[in-house]
């Protein structure tokens, strides 16, 4: 049997909190999702005044993140995003409508190199969204180094 980390409410609140004091720093109002490791919505908070469409966005990009254990990014980055028209996932995003993202703003949470969730951002452009995911990304790691766990900050993860 193999033992695993599990992400749990109190490193999710840890996330939210850096998210959303990255966006005030930034003047971006966001909603934030956290999930599990199957995507199943951990914690999720719409910042007074984002849009009402954020939190279907970002817990959609935060499901894509932690399931297929990749940056949402990604799936679009050029030349060789396997979303791309022509390339061998195009039309990925219909596989699972409403809850498959591919563009900017869906992060895997990777802890000692296994994927134990998805952070999703929805409210700015993709620089915000990706300043506010990392945000997050970094708190997390801070919050856990003194248990000898490392997290994966950069933009561009790929398990």
């Amino acid at each position: 049997m193999k033992q695993s980390l599990k992400l749990e409410l109190e490193e999710a609140k840890i996330m939210i909190e850096a998210a959303k004091k990255k966006s005030e720093e930034i003047n971006v109002l966001e909603t934030i999702a956290i999930t599990d490791d199957g995507g199943n919505l951990i914690a999720l908070e719409r910042m007074n005044g984002a849009r009402i469409t954020g939190p279907e966005i970002s817990i959609a990009k935060a499901y894509t993140a932690a399931g297929h254990k990749r940056s949402t990014h990604l799936f679009n980055k050029e030349p060789n995003g396997p979303a791309l028209p022509g390339n061998e996932a195009f039309g990925i995003n219909q596989m699972l409508p409403g809850k498959f993202a591919i563009f900017v703003g869906g992060f895997p949470i990777v802890a000692n190199g296994e994927v134990v969730g998805g952070i999703g951002v929805s409210g700015g452009n993709g620089e915000q969204d990706t300043a506010v995911g990392t945000a997050a990304l970094q708190a997390l790691q801070e919050s856990l180094k003194d248990q000898g766990i490392e997290i994966i900050t950069d933009a561009d993860i790929k398990k």
